[in-house]
């Protein structure tokens, strides 16, 4: 850093992109600026890019900024967006595949579909790309992403890359612990022959799903977690928040685990309703519902003071 700018190697000058609005990067639509965003071409260029970093600078990995809360004073150094190089899909043998983070799980599941490979038709479902849906276990559907993972290669900000087995990680609903300091460059998949899986049977579940959730308005999708043998949706209709509002964000009238931009929200409206609700439901159940949403960034306040 020099005078509180971060220092970018020259020759990637002409493709960062600072000061960049997050909001252009996240399903809710909202987010104060980057310091600095880059999108990597591929592995190599990846490689190249965080081995011109200063030492020690802040990193973010994002996929398709879906279950992402950006506050609204932004984040503070580099945001690599794994959507734009890191889509390499392919078949390495009758019943395995690699697939890097960048690539959508929507994408995963149709290209399965067409090899005849299953089961896969629930990736359709996750709103998101394969890294983020690798470090969260994300599901739709009753099925989940770590099933089916055979291994994963994964990089630290010194630019190693590590192929890693599934018995290195613990896997639970919704959450994936593993080595410290790594993130999620892709995944090898093992599946089966499966002449079930149909471009019919997404468009199935997709309608069903799309009949129970709001459309058009931006959100994340589902913002808590189910708890154990319950709904969160349920809990929070049953604490009465179904429809609340706070400035321009909005409890959803139709599916309670919902929080909509309504009109205008900033992400300071949207993390204080997330709390509203957490503190409703746990007055009228008990429950102290755990977000599904990751929340990052600082506050507008903290970065003002910070000079921004």
């Amino acid at each position: 850093m020099s005078d509180g700018v971060l220092m970018v190697d020259p020759k990637f000058l002409d493709r960062v992109k600072r000061d960049e609005p997050m909001s252009r990067h996240t399903s809710w639509h909202v987010g104060g600026p980057a310091d600095v965003f880059f999108e990597p071409r591929d592995r190599a260029d990846l490689l190249a890019f965080l081995g011109s970093l200063p030492e020690g600078t802040p990193l973010f990995w994002l996929g398709l900024g879906s279950n992402l809360l950006v506050r609204d004073g932004g984040i503070r150094g580099v945001v690599i967006d794994t959507a734009a190089g890191l889509t390499r899909l392919e078949r390495v043998s009758d019943t395995t595949l690699t697939c890097e983070a960048g690539v959508p799980c929507a994408r995963l599941a149709r290209q399965c579909i067409k090899w005849g490979l299953g089961p896969a038709e629930f990736l359709a479902g996750i709103p998101g790309v394969l890294g983020g849906a690798l470090a969260m276990n994300a599901g739709a559907f009753g099925g989940e992403t770590w099933t089916h993972v055979e291994s994963v290669a994964t990089i630290d900000r010194g630019g190693e890359i590590r192929e890693r087995t599934r018995a290195e990680y613990e896997i639970g609903y919704r959450s994936v612990r593993g080595p410290a300091g790594e993130w999620f460059l892709g995944a090898k998949f093992k599946l089966e022959h499966d002449a079930s899986s149909s471009m019919e049977a997404i468009k199935t579940l997709l309608a069903r799903r799309n009949a129970a959730q709001p459309l058009g308005v931006p959100s994340c999708g589902s913002v808590f977690r189910n708890p154990p043998g319950d709904f969160a949706g349920r809990l929070i209709e049953q604490a009465g928040q179904k429809g609340r509002r706070l400035g321009g964000a909005m409890v959803s009238d139709k599916h309670a685990n919902f929080i909509l931009n309504e009109n205008e929200a900033t992400a300071a409206d949207i993390e204080a309703l997330i709390g509203e609700v957490q503190a409703a439901v746990e007055r009228t159940s008990g429950v102290r519902l755990e977000p599904e949403v990751r929340v990052i960034g600082e506050p507008l306040e903290a970065a003002a003071k910070g000079g921004r």
